[in-house]
């Protein structure tokens, strides 16, 4: 059983020793007075250093491995020094096994720890049970159990025995788990439930298949589509399922077995191993599919909408043409016109002699008519009404709308306009609300009255409803009872009294006063400090931020950063030092030093591992990395398609590949040439664009970037030129959206504490949240000088305190709103901050809300403080701006390395389901941060070379080198995956030879 587990290596690794880091070292290995004391009975020198070794490595490991005199030489030397004897002394120490397991079970005594027995392993397979209800991982359940023994003070047992209570509670979660959804199980259900594995004839396929897959493109035929899915599984009655005696985590995991599985598959299953799953699917199936419903609706929609404003542009250009002739008499008329020594009587005979009659007909024969406030979008959109009306009664009909007080008049209307499609009835009642009318479309709804044009009015007040309901949606002023998404936004924030338990500890953590009058004199602090600096540099006026003759704010762009020339002299020398190696050759080698590849764990909890898993998964990544695909992987590289298709289901998913990520992260954080780069505080985040082939419910038109559609992948960079996050968006999305979510969700050993975006990325929003959680945002702007600057007091303080400054401030901050609303706002952001909401989720309904939302205008208000101190700094530092410039542009190197990389099939992206493109995205930046690590390992062993034979080379030079630059890394051609011969290859260190080349040589490098 063990072996199915874990290999024979991992096995014997986890009965041995590991390595031993700094501060366990330190922590364990240190003997108090009172262990010298107790050591001190064992005499011999030998049995006093052995014991000692016991003593310490109980309480590190939980056990203590047979083999003491393998104990790690530092712990043993540190143990040695303090008992003053010699580490040799421990040599043939435990021979005796006797005296070995007599001196544990003193040790075992005097530190108050036991052996296990009935009554410990009882409590462990409750212990374990509980877990494997969250979790189904063989390994990280033995995990797990070691950390509960060692908490408990209880000694390990072995390896094999543990396993045994690990795949006991595997077994007894699967009973368990069937014990508490039995009594869902009734016989009209199960036939509903096994329903879902037979071939529907007019479907083509199950209907399991047919409700996990999602659409590809807003339609009216895929919005219909998802309503019948949803109409469906409510039919089944999956939206009012009570799976709530299951952890979530035990939900999630099923789930995510019955979307993987094939129909077979679970057919081949054991009724209680297969009904759990098919119901807990059938959940989230339920919520996602109502996710999908909302979510084409505002796409389709919105789609619509586009298209109109689209035309409209069309329109006024053509009306602009039709203009110029007017225009040109106009400017005829009117020099006659305002020339008072013409007579009034002779005006208009002059005119139409010297214009000529048929001139002035013509003109006005051409008079357009008075355009409406909006220029006539809606009047255009009103040419989509049949479209539109293909998909919108079903959703009405389909989705219950709520709200709050002032949506009221908006649910009012859709009810009116939901009985309205029921009955066919045309006109819609005289009291129908239209307070959320906006006051550009009144008019149409005010002429078409006034003209009794019912149909007209109808058209009207049905478009202004429905885009009503999407604006609704995106605020979250309308919410669906249900939905994950789209629920009530009070659902996402800590509730009172969660937020009770949570206050002090949050504003411990970020350093924010509860108080506001005590939080307000820190802020005027900060602003009063940046506008000293700021004041200084405007009264030189003679720099690159200074007021011109009006008062007018002027920034001149940075100029070139003076990078040293032997900068990139040394980065040449070091690439030619670099060995040339293959993109599965470096794969290989990261594994060896960061065994990345094992955090691709199987889905379904299947531990086995065979031989060629890692060679799967490296040709998985490169295929996947490189856009060739698994087809393409498998003819490159002669793996059977099958056997990688397999394979990236079963491994490769987005829980894998971050997982993957923040190791290979944390490795490059911690070798020493990373340090040159940065000390990894800041960080960046950018969109790039990548081209789709195929329709994609994700991809858009964006004639800038592609020539057809394409998606935007949002990618955060530290300043070390790691890449720690990564998030497929709709390339059409604001940014601004997203630039928390890795932020906050940082699981690497990265300090980031602040964070640069270009202008896409900042909203006042944002800046009032980054500065709430405790981070500052760093943004570069636009048109910086244009921006609104505020003030926190009178006009009349600030200009006499900053006579040069402070007339910029020329908007006075609404103080008591923020106060108002203050532990409202660090509630939603201790929200954001302890993961009970998603950030992205949370900034797009704020950032849309009405200004009626007072906590939204709060936030708003004082993101705009925030985002004053930050100006201010800015403008008056030209270091800190260069600094961001510099982030920026690393961030752009690795945009240019992804490009790289992503080279074939012309870029085009070809997956067109949302979570498969996520995969794909990841599998990108994986492959990304190994060549990054890679590059930076051997470029710090290229220059300790350098200065091992006297050469001398210059930190702040190796800054300015970029390891996302590689001429050494091979991507193209035939792709060959041997993992242990590419093992054989590497020294005891796991790194291959450096080349040794003459530094003229033309050829070196290539």
């Amino acid at each position: 059983m063990a072996t199915r587990v874990f290999s024979d290596e991992e096995l014997e690794g986890l009965r041995s020793f590991p390595a031993i880091g700094k501060d366990d070292l330190i922590r364990y290995f240190t003997l108090t007075s009172a262990d010298q004391a107790f050591l001190g009975k064992f005499r011999r020198a030998q049995n006093v250093l052995g014991a000692a070794v016991q003593l310490s490595t109980l309480p590190w490991l939980g056990f203590v491995p047979d083999d003491v005199p393998s104990a790690p030489t530092a712990a043993v030397g540190r143990l040695a020094r303090q008992l003053r004897v010699a580490v040799a002394d421990l040599a043939g120490y435990g021979e005796r096994e006797q005296t070995r397991t007599d001196h544990l079970r003193e040790i075992a005594e005097y530190l108050s720890w036991k052996p296990a027995k009935a009554i410990e392993f009882k409590e462990l397979d409750e212990f374990l049970l509980a877990r494997a209800m969250e979790h189904d991982s063989p390994s990280l359940l033995f995990r797990l159990g070691c950390e509960y023994l060692r908490s408990a003070k209880v000694i390990r047992p072995g390896v094999v025995s543990l396993l045994e209570k690990v795949a006991t509670a595997r077994q007894a979660a699967e009973e368990e788990t069937h014990g508490r959804v039995a009594h869902l199980l009734t016989g009209e259900q199960v036939r509903g439930l096994d329903g879902l594995l037979v071939v529907e004839p007019t479907l083509g396929s199950t209907r399991l298949h047919w409700m996990v897959t999602g659409p590809v493109q807003g339609s009216p035929t895929s919005v219909k589509g998802e309503v019948e899915k949803l109409t469906f599984l409510r039919g089944l009655g999956a939206d009012v399922l009570d799976l709530s005696a299951l952890p979530a985590e035990r939900r999630r995991y099923l789930a995510q077995i019955g979307r993987r599985l094939t129909a077979q598959a679970l057919v081949r299953r054991e009724p209680n191993r297969r009904h759990p799953i098919l119901l807990t699917l059938l959940a989230q199936s339920a919520v996602d599919v109502l996710d999908s419903v909302v979510q084409l609706f505002d796409q389709t929609l919105s789609g619509s909408e586009s298209r109109a404003k689209i035309k409209l542009r069309e329109v006024l250009a053509e009306r602009a043409k039709l203009s110029e002739d007017r225009l040109a008499l106009l400017d005829e008329i009117l020099p006659v016109l305002a020339d008072t020594g013409i007579p009034d009587e002779e005006v208009g005979t002059l005119l139409r002699g010297k214009i000529g009659m048929s001139r002035l007909r013509a003109a006005h024969a051409g008079a357009t008519v008075r355009l409406p406030r909006d220029h006539g979008h809606l009047a255009l959109l009103d040419g989509s009404y049949t479209y539109i009306r293909q998909f919108a009664p079903k959703v009405l009909e389909t989705v219950r709308f709520k709200g709050g007080t002032e949506a009221k008049p908006l649910i009012e209307a859709l009810g009116i306009l939901r009985e309205l499609n029921a009955t066919g009835a045309r006109n819609v009642p005289e009291d129908a609300p239209t307070l959320f009318v906006p006051t550009r479309w009144q008019g149409y709804l005010d002429e078409a009255a006034a003209k009794g044009d019912v149909t007209a009015y109808r058209h009207y007040w049905e478009l202004c409803t429905l885009l009503a309901l999407r604006d609704g949606l995106r605020s979250g002023d309308v919410y669906v009872p249900g939905s994950r998404r789209y629920d009530n936004p009070a659902a996402y924030l800590f509730k009172p009294a969660q937020w009770e338990t949570h206050r002090a500890e949050f504003c411990r953590l970020v350093g924010k006063s509860p108080d506001f009058s005590e939080a307000l004199p820190l802020v005027m602090d900060e602003l009063d400090e940046a506008l000293t600096d700021l004041e200084g540099v405007l009264k030189r006026g003679d720099g690159p931020v200074r007021l011109n003759g009006t008062g007018e704010l002027v920034i001149s762009p940075l100029t070139a950063e003076d990078i040293p020339s032997e900068a990139e002299e040394l980065h040449g020398e070091l690439e030619k030092m670099l060995p040339n190696v293959p993109i599965a050759s470096l794969l290989v080698e990261m594994d060896r030093h960061t065994g990345f590849l094992d955090c691709f764990t199987h889905a379904g909890g299947k531990q086995a591992r065979s031989p060629q898993l890692k060679r799967n998964l490296i040709a998985c990544l490169i295929g996947l990395s490189t856009n060739l695909g698994l087809h393409g992987m498998a003819a490159s590289c002669g793996i059977p398609y099958d056997v990688l298709a397999w394979t990236a289901e079963w491994y490769i998913r987005e829980e894998t590949l971050r997982e993957a990520n923040i190791v290979l992260v944390n490795y490059h954080h911690r070798l020493p040439m990373t340090t040159m780069f940065g000390s990894g505080t800041l960080s960046s985040s950018d969109g790039q664009r990548f081209p789709t082939r195929g329709k994609s419910i994700t991809a858009r038109h964006l004639n800038k970037y592609f020539v057809s559609e394409g998606i935007s992948t949002y990618t955060h960079v530290s300043d070390q030129h790691s890449t720690f996050g990564t998030k497929v968006i709709v390339a059409t999305h604001r940014e601004a959206h997203y630039v928390l979510d890795e932020i906050l969700g940082n699981a690497t050993d990265l300090p980031i504490s602040e964070h640069a975006t270009d202008t896409h990325g900042v909203t006042l929003v944002n800046f009032g949240l980054f500065d709430l959680v405790g981070k500052q945002l760093s943004p570069r702007i636009r048109d910086l000088g244009k921006i609104t600057l505020y003030r926190m007091g009178a006009k009349t303080d600030y200009e006499e305190r900053f006579p040069t400054a402070g007339p910029l401030l020329t908007k006075k901050a609404n103080l008591d709103l923020v106060a108002d609303h203050w532990d409202d706002l660090l509630r939603l952001a201790g929200s954001l901050k302890y993961g009970h909401a998603t950030a992205s989720l949370i900034v797009g309904k704020l950032s849309a809300s009405s200004r009626q939302n007072a906590l939204a205008a709060a936030l708003k208000e004082y993101g705009a403080i925030r985002r004053t101190i930050y100006a201010a700094k800015y403008l008056s530092d030209e270091s800190y701006r260069r600094k961001i410039a510099r982030q920026l542009n690393k961030g752009e190197s690795l945009h240019a390395l992804r490009r790289q990389l992503h080279y074939a099939r012309e870029g085009k992206v070809a997956r067109r389901q949302p979570e498969q493109q996520n995969e794909q995205a990841w599998c990108l930046t994986v492959v990304t941060n190994s060549v990054v690590c890679w590059h930076t390992e051997y470029m710090g062993l290229a220059v300790d070379e350098l200065r091992t034979a006297g050469r001398e080379v210059d930190s702040e030079v190796l800054a300015h080198i970029s390891p996302a630059r590689s001429s050494v890394v091979n991507y193209y051609g035939s792709i060959t995956v041997d993992y242990e011969r590419e093992l054989a290859q590497l020294d005891d260190r796991g790194h291959r030879p450096l080349r040794t080349v003459d530094t003229d040589d033309p050829e070196a490098g290539l």
